[in-house]
C-alpha cells in the first residue's frame, strides 16, 4: 500500500510465528480475517482457529484455560461477569420443569437470580439449611437437576462441607455446582471433590486489582459443551483487553491469597478481643489458610453509621478482593432484596460489616479498625 491512510489502517506488524512476545498479545479484535473459503471453512475444523470474538478469541481463551487449570477442571469459558458465569452455568444443566436446590445462606445477587429469572423460565428453585445434617436429602425431588453451593458463603464465610454434598447429589445423579470465588483454587479445589461446574466472579480474587469485570466458567466436558454454547448464543462473552488484564492479575494470585489471608488471620484475632463484637472468619477453609474475608457485627454496643464513617483511609466500596482493604455493608448491598425473615435468620443484621482484608501491613489496618470502633462505641 503507498497512501497513508491505508498504511494507517492496514499496517503489518510482521508474521505471527516471527513473533516471540513474553506475554501474550491483545487481539483487540472483533473478528479475525481469512483468504479465502477454504480458509474460512477451516475454522469449523481446527480449534486453534478464529473467526469472531464472540464464539471465541485468544485472550479470553487463555484465561478460561489458566483457571481450569488451576481447578484441574477438563474445559473453561470466560465470561463478562460472575453472574454470566452462574447463568451460563445453570443453563448448561436445566430446563423447564426442573427443579434446582441451593443454600438459605447462597450470596443474594445469586438469590435474586435464581428466584427471579429461572422462576420466570419455569425452574423451581428452593432452599434449604445445608449446615443441618439431612436437609438436602429432604429437599431433593424427582426433577432436582442441580444443587447450587459456594465454597464459602457470602458474607457469613460459612465453609460448606464440599464432600458432604456432592456424596448426597452424586447418589441422587444431580449435578453439584459450586461458586468458588471466596476461596479460590489456592485453597480449595471443587473439582478435585467431584464437583461438575465451579464458578468465579474472576472479578474479584482471580483479576484481583478492582479494575475488571470478568467471570469464569470451567468444568467437566459434558457440561462445558452446552454451558460454551449458552455464552455464545446469549452473547455472555468477555472482551480480550478485560481478559487480558484478568490473565496479568491472575499471575500473582498465590502470593495475593498467602499474605492476604495472613493478614485477615490477624485482623480477625484482634476483633475478636473487642467487646460487643462477633466475628465471623472461618477456621477450616484449608491446610493453606482460612481466606481474606472477615465479617463481624458489632451488635447494639456500637453506632454503626459512625464506624463507617471514620474508617478513615479504609474505602467503603460494595465489592471485594482488591489489594486495598475495604468493606461493606450487606444488609443495604448484597442482600437488600433478601426477604426480611430470611435476613434475620441468617443473621444479616444492622451491625454487620464484611472486610476484605488487602495487602497493607496488618497492623494499618487494625490501627484503623481500633479508631473506628473507639468512636463508635456507645
Amino acid at each position: 500500500m503507498k497512501y497513508f491512510e491505508s498504511k494507517a489502517i492496514h499496517q503489518q506488524a510482521g508474521k505471527k510465528n516471527d513473533l516471540h512476545s513474553k506475554t501474550t498479545p491483545i487481539y483487540q479484535t472483533s473478528a479475525f480475517s481469512f483468504q479465502d473459503l477454504d480458509d474460512l471453512e477451516s475454522f469449523f475444523t481446527d480449534e486453534e482457529r478464529y473467526m469472531y470474538t464472540r464464539y471465541g478469541n485468544p485472550n479470553t481463551d487463555q484465561l478460561a484455560k489458566m483457571v481450569a487449570s488451576l481447578e484441574e477442571a477438563p474445559e473453561g469459558v470466560a465470561t463478562s461477569s460472575g453472574m454470566s458465569a452462574i447463568l451460563a452455568g445453570v443453563l448448561a444443566v436445566v430446563k423447564p420443569g426442573d427443579h434446582m436446590l441451593i443454600p438459605e445462606d447462597v450470596y443474594g445477587g445469586t438469590y435474586d437470580l435464581f428466584h427471579q429469572f429461572l422462576t420466570d423460565w419455569n425452574v423451581t428453585v428452593n432452599t434449604a439449611p445445608f449446615n443441618e445434617r439431612g436437609a438436602i436429602e429432604a429437599a431433593i425431588t424427582d426433577e432436582t437437576t442441580l444443587i447450587y453451593t459456594e465454597t464459602e458463603t457470602n458474607p457469613l464465610l460459612r465453609v460448606e462441607d464440599l464432600k458432604e454434598v456432592i456424596a448426597v447429589a452424586k447418589n441422587h445423579n444431580i449435578a453439584v455446582m459450586v461458586d468458588n470465588t471466596f476461596a479460590t483454587p489456592y485453597f480449595v479445589q471443587p473439582m478435585t471433590l467431584g464437583a461438575d461446574l465451579v464458578v468465579h466472579s474472576a472479578t474479584k480474587y482471580i483479576g484481583g486489582h478492582s479494575d475488571v469485570t470478568v467471570g469464569v466458567l470451567v468444568g467437566t466436558s459434558l457440561w462445558m459443551e452446552k454451558a460454551k454454547k449458552r455464552v455464545i448464543q446469549l452473547g455472555m462473552n468477555v472482551s480480550p483487553f478485560e481478559a487480558w488484564l484478568t490473565v496479568r492479575g491472575l499471575k500473582t494470585l498465590a502470593v495475593r491469597m498467602k499474605q492476604q489471608s495472613d493478614n485477615a488471620a490477624s485482623v480477625a484475632t484482634y476483633l475478636r478481643e473487642q467487646e460487643g463484637v462477633k466475628v465471623y472468619y472461618p477456621m477450616n477453609l484449608s491446610d493453606k489458610g482460612n481466606g481474606a474475608m472477615v465479617s463481624f457485627d458489632l451488635g447494639a454496643g456500637y453506632d454503626i453509621e459512625t464506624f463507617f464513617k471514620e474508617l478513615q483511609w479504609i474505602k467503603i466500596v460494595p465489592t471485594l478482593a482488591g489489594v486495598e482493604t475495604t468493606v461493606s455493608y450487606p444488609l443495604k448491598t448484597s442482600h437488600r432484596s433478601i426477604p426480611k425473615p430470611l435476613q434475620e435468620k441468617l443473621g444479616i443484621t444492622e451491625g454487620l460489616v464484611r472486610m476484605s482484608v488487602g495487602l497493607e501491613h496488618s497492623e494499618e489496618v487494625r490501627e484503623a479498625l481500633q479508631i473506628a470502633l473507639s468512636i463508635a462505641k456507645k
